[in-house]
């Protein structure tokens, strides 16, 4: 009778502490995130971190949907669907000039990622050489969309190039195709033009010929934002610090994300070597990392409204760095 007093009191312990586990999970405050894209190597610190329980441990239950591209997540974000997301900060600028409700709380690229590609073979030896040619991508595509700011800061006419209609997944066979003359993608795919041209591949960075507006950026529902402000500081603190754990030690994070992407570990490790080359800028290294500079984000914002029509505003509504832990910064040295 003793033992199976002591086993019944057992159970009945074990059943609280269940059931008290199972009250503090549904304490958790549910977070639904969409990706820009399908999941890449710059989103493999939010995998890791989020395998490792550090969301839980902040009392958020993070899901992550994923994206079919900037225009698409800033769109979620800014009516609500979602409460956070992902997308190209010149994106989600755009967006916000249209009536998107949104806020960037935190940078992923520091520096832009937009760069164009060409084959040497077709004559191209610099950009300067693409007028008169032929660029191909979606019309939606982020540079083709910021192309009239571009075309300035290059000193180039606007219309001194013609573009033309190509799918995002057929931009690299119609440039071995010669259908087109170049095309335009963001750095960390850089790898896969250099398999695939090698000593053809022509490229230049716009951010090294002065246009550099921040890219990938985590932003936020305006109306969630003001209501959830503890909520927002415990995610993007959670984020920094994962990002620049990554940046350390790239390893885990890069097996994390092979698995939830179905990718090769390969090829994600040559993906996230890039992505830390748009992670590494003064503003997050000195700074913090996710810092937005507000002199680079009024020139952000001025490139915006001359590539767009837009309804305008005062860019310092747009972005905030209050949710940041300025302690966490990207580390200058990386592997």
């Amino acid at each position: 009778m003793k033992g199976y007093l002591k086993t019944l009191l057992a159970g009945a312990s074990m059943a609280i502490a269940g059931g008290m586990a199972a009250g503090q999970a549904g304490t958790d405050e549910t977070i639904n995130f969409v990706l820009n894209w399908v999941p890449g190597g710059d989103h493999a610190p939010i995998y890791w971190a989020r395998e490792q329980g550090w969301y839980e441990d902040a009392g958020i239950d993070l899901v992550i949907e994923n994206g079919t591209g900037s225009g698409a997540s800033a769109k979620k974000v800014g009516v609500g669907r979602n409460e956070l997301g992902i997308a190209d900060l010149p994106t989600m600028l755009q967006a916000r000039g249209k009536g998107a409700d949104l806020v960037a709380v935190m940078n992923i690229y520091a520096n832009s990622p937009y760069g164009i590609y060409w084959k040497k073979s077709s004559g191209i030896k610099s950009f300067e050489d693409l007028q008169g040619r032929t660029i191909g991508n979606p019309p939606f595509d982020a540079a083709r969309q910021m192309w009239p700011a571009i075309a300035k800061v290059l000193n180039i006419e606007p219309d001194s190039v013609k573009f033309v209609n190509v799918k995002p997944n057929a931009k690299i066979a119609a440039m071995e195709s010669g259908s087109i003359d170049a095309t335009t993608n963001f750095y960390n795919v850089h790898y896969i033009y250099q398999r695939i041209f090698g000593d053809d591949m022509g490229f230049v960075a716009l951010r090294d010929l002065g246009f550099n507006p921040y890219g990938n950026s985590i932003i936020a529902n305006g109306e969630w934002l003001q209501e959830n402000p503890d909520l927002a500081k415990k995610f993007v603190s959670v984020t920094q610090r994962a990002y620049a754990t990554c940046a350390q030690n790239p390893e885990p994070c890069i097996e994390t994300l092979a698995k939830a992407g179905s990718q090769k570990v390969e090829d994600v490790t040559e993906n996230w070597k890039l992505v830390v080359e748009l992670m590494t800028n003064k503003t997050s290294t000195e700074n913090a990392l996710g810092y937005f500079d507000p002199s680079r984000m009024a020139t952000d914002y001025e490139a915006v409204e001359t590539s767009f029509d837009i309804d305008a505003y005062d860019v310092t509504t747009a972005y905030t760095n209050e949710f940041l832990d300025m302690s966490i910064k990207m580390p200058t040295a990386t592997n």
